[in-house]
């Protein structure tokens, strides 16, 4: 890959007879490795909006940081504005919610849960997730958000 044979140059205007000495070329041609480095950017760069979790929820807003990264892909659950209730991205009736998290808990190291509801679904809705989430052995829960939302301190509202 780049690698060639250069002539060794011929000293004072003398001809030898035969075929001169070759040695073997010292430079590596770095352009090919550079355009798989670049096309391989262009795929992440495409690829990674769609490793999202595709349930589509008008999240609310609000100040507040994001949550350090794991190991583990991280179980998320979603409330849809319609009340809909899907672990990832199956749908899960409501009575069969515990059961379904029991499960998922015994075979997880860790407790952690990212709840996601949409911003129209009442509190108390949210709270009844959320502790079906609690029974289910799951005593870890994020709340998600989307960032830029308001910030009740002294420098907006």
């Amino acid at each position: 890959m780049g690698a060639g044979v250069m002539q060794k140059a011929e000293s004072g205007g003398r001809r030898r007879r035969g075929r001169g000495r070759s040695r073997p070329m010292s430079e590596i041609n770095v352009t090919p490795f550079v355009d798989v480095m670049l096309v391989l950017l262009i795929i992440f760069m495409v690829a990674a909006p769609l490793m999202t979790v595709g349930v589509p929820v008008e999240l609310p807003r609000t100040a507040a940081n994001a949550l350090p990264g794991e190991e583990e892909e991280p179980l998320t659950v979603t409330l849809t504005a319609e009340g809909v209730v899907m672990i990832q991205t199956t749908e899960v009736a409501r009575d069969e919610l515990v059961t379904r998290l029991r499960g998922i808990a015994a075979e997880r190291d860790g407790t952690r849960v990212y709840l996601r509801a949409d911003g129209a679904v009442p509190y108390a809705q949210v709270m009844e997730v959320m502790g079906a989430l609690n029974r289910g052995g799951f005593g870890n829960i994020g709340l998600v958000t989307d960032t830029g939302g308001p910030a009740l301190d002294e420098r907006g509202g």
